[in-house]
């Protein structure tokens, strides 16, 4: 009961949420190939919500709907690698106007949370999900962990975007899983339903 009061609770607050005053508007990946962006991406470093907070092995994993909506698998493990496996269906809304780097994401009707792709390097293998309020952002990757130097790099640019890198919290990935049902492949896929 009280996971599903702090999704909530998130998911009310990062549909209200806006830009601080003075802060420059986020940028924008160019254009993003939607389905390239399918697939999965380990979650390497966060501002984290309230229910990721102590996440480990986070792995989003989109799917592309008949309709245009992504349908997501958001699993994690809670406060360490055997923790309990937490795994949450949000619905992703790519808006085709924006080049699909602007989305709302909906874990809760009819709220749909900002949900931007700030940055997606050109091999699409990282990139920079954020929002305009500045309260969370998540660095992720096709693999579970990044070359020192490519971090290093990333870390800077969600500084440059005018994150504080304190905030900031490496997400713990370790693979494989002892039961292995947790890394790509496994059986959780999205649904379009």
């Amino acid at each position: 009961m009280r996971r599903a009061l702090l999704i909530v609770a998130t998911a009310l607050l990062a549909a209200c949420a806006s830009a601080p005053k003075g802060v420059p508007p986020l940028p924008r990946a160019e254009a993003v190939d939607i389905d390239r962006f399918m697939g999965d991406w380990y979650v390497i470093a966060h501002a984290p919500t309230a229910p990721e907070r102590d996440a480990f092995n986070a792995v989003e994993r989109y799917g592309l709907c008949p309709d245009g909506r992504v349908a997501t698998v958001f699993r994690f493990r809670e406060r360490g690698f055997d923790g309990q496996r937490e795994i949450l269906r949000p619905t992703g809304f790519p808006d085709a106007g924006s080049g699909y780097a602007e989305w709302g994401m909906q874990f809760l009707w009819p709220f749909r949370a900002e949900y931007i792709v700030a940055w997606l390097g050109e091999d699409y293998q990282t990139t920079i999900i954020a929002r305009s309020a500045r309260d969370y952002v998540w660095l992720m990757h096709r693999e579970a962990a990044m070359p020192p130097q490519a971090l290093e790099a990333a870390l800077q640019r969600i500084a440059g975007m005018g994150y504080e890198r304190s905030a900031l919290r490496m997400v713990p990935q370790r693979w494989p899983e002892v039961d292995g049902s947790m890394g790509p492949g496994d059986a959780s896929k999205p649904r379009c339903d």
